[in-house]
């Protein structure tokens, strides 16, 4: 009798864990012209300005993370998550840690794979999460790059996204960019 019991709570604690995959309701997100321009206009300009100085100068200005920034810093500009801080400095300490991970271990699958649960955590102990960053271990170790990529691209084209937003941004009446700095 004790076994049945058992295996009825287990099947309702099954059950209870499914639903919650439902989800409820529709979609919270409004779509207007005013926030399809913003985006359109900001990821062109963002990342066509990182492409021309890249040919300018010969330096990785780009990175493909990037362009998920800009969807933060244009579309969803007052989360926390699209702020300054955590643009810059999710990509800086997600790059770092996947920098610091290829230089001791390797670029091993599950080295990889500790690259990106570290930047998370360390993203979040610094309180600079940046989705868009959570790659940048991924892109650093399959590109095998070196110490110099912490800054160009990552630490100076943040700025530069970051340059786009407050410009842009704050071209719209009703928009004020950042919500905070530190």
């Amino acid at each position: 009798m004790g076994r049945t019991v058992t295996v009825k709570k287990e099947g309702q604690s099954l059950k209870l864990f499914a639903a919650k995959m439902r989800g409820k309701g529709r979609s919270p997100l409004k779509v207007n012209m005013k926030d399809i321009l913003t985006g359109l206009i900001g990821g062109f300009l963002t990342i066509f300005a990182l492409i021309i100085l890249t040919n300018i100068t010969e330096t990785a200005w780009l990175m493909a993370s990037f362009g998920a920034s800009c969807v933060l810093a244009f579309v969803a500009w007052n989360a926390p998550l699209s702020q300054p801080r955590n643009i810059i400095g999710g990509h800086f300490v997600s790059t770092l840690t996947g920098l610091v991970i290829l230089h001791l271990i390797g670029d091993e699958p599950w080295a990889m794979g500790l690259a990106v649960g570290l930047a998370i955590s360390f993203m979040i102990l610094t309180k600079t999460t940046h989705p868009p960053a959570g790659a940048d271990p991924i892109i650093v170790m399959i590109g095998g790059y070196s110490w110099g990529y912490l800054i160009t691209p990552v630490f100076i084209g943040s700025i530069i996204i970051v340059i786009f937003a407050l410009l842009l941004n704050n071209l719209r009446s009703n928009r004020e960019y950042p919500t905070f700095w530190f």
